[in-house]
């Protein structure tokens, strides 16, 4: 039988809006740290949702409360750097991101730390915190909140309008879910693979509010959260983000899927986001 990861202990006070840009640059430096230990990975995803990482886990999410769903299981490498930051991990977890033996995996599993759920195959997370909320609703926890972190390439899968249309149906207004809409999956460009436009309409359709944001400006993205987890109905806020964002020290061309960080590289990167943080 499969254990679920203890749920963590509640963070601190909530950070200051004008505080989320900083805390999003020390999120894609722990990221580029950790994928620094290896010479490749997961890191464009770290630097398309750090501004998501950092409203959810400044100033949204109550761990205890609130149930936290990581659908995409490589984006876990930003919800560890979060997490970090916010006292729920420490830095000797993180130094052992992605080794055998680690908790730390670099593609989350059912034991991940720091979330309450995080799925391995894409489309699924959407189902869980829909579960959650409904749950919720059911044993009467009126404070709880579930909140699903979810990608634009898992729009391409059924079962999460599926989950959508359930939302919906059972009018969860307890359920808020950030899509990071960043244009990248494996096979290329997500618009290349199969568009999955007109976004925010085709979740309007389905009944749900829709707020489409640079999510990269962290106040805007804030305040979209802020009305997403206040509505009375199931509610989106859709992120337009890139998996260069942060690094201009990044080559051309570079795959943001999964990035090779050379050491000379993850020098170059690390200096560019210290000095940010300075």
């Amino acid at each position: 039988m499969i254990e679920s990861p203890p749920r963590p202990p509640a963070s601190a006070d909530p950070v200051p809006v004008a505080q989320l840009p900083g805390l999003a640059t020390r999120i894609r430096l722990r990221a580029v740290r950790m994928v620094a230990m290896h010479g490749l990975g997961y890191l464009g995803q770290a630097l398309s949702s750090a501004e998501g990482f950092a409203v959810l886990y400044g100033r949204y999410y109550r761990p205890g409360t609130d149930r936290l769903v990581v659908s995409p299981g490589h984006y876990i490498i930003a919800a560890f750097a979060a997490a970090a930051e916010r006292g729920l991990l420490d830095d000797d977890d993180l130094r052992t991101y992605g080794h055998n033996g680690s908790r730390l995996e670099a593609i989350g599993t059912e034991r991940s730390p720091a979330v309450d759920l995080t799925c391995g195959s894409l489309g699924q997370g959407l189902s869980a915190a829909v579960g959650f909320a409904l749950a919720d609703r059911i044993q009467g926890r009126s404070d709880a909140r579930a909140l699903a972190m979810i990608s634009d390439g898992e729009l391409e899968e059924g079962q999460l309008w599926e989950a959508a249309m359930f939302a919906d149906h059972h009018r969860l207004g307890n359920l808020a879910v950030l899509l990071d809409a960043n244009n990248s999956q494996v096979d290329g460009p997500v618009a290349e693979i199969a568009t999955v436009e007109p976004i925010a309409d085709k979740w309007r359709s389905f009944g749900w509010d829709a707020r489409d944001v640079d999510g990269h400006d962290a106040a805007a993205l804030d305040d979209a959260v802020a009305h997403a987890v206040a509505t009375d109905r199931p509610a989106v806020v859709i992120a337009r983000t890139s998996t260069r964002h942060g690094l201009a020290c990044l080559p051309d061309g570079v795959d943001g899927h999964f990035i090779k960080l050379p050491p000379e590289l993850a020098e170059a990167a690390t200096a560019e986001l210290e000095a940010l943080d300075a």
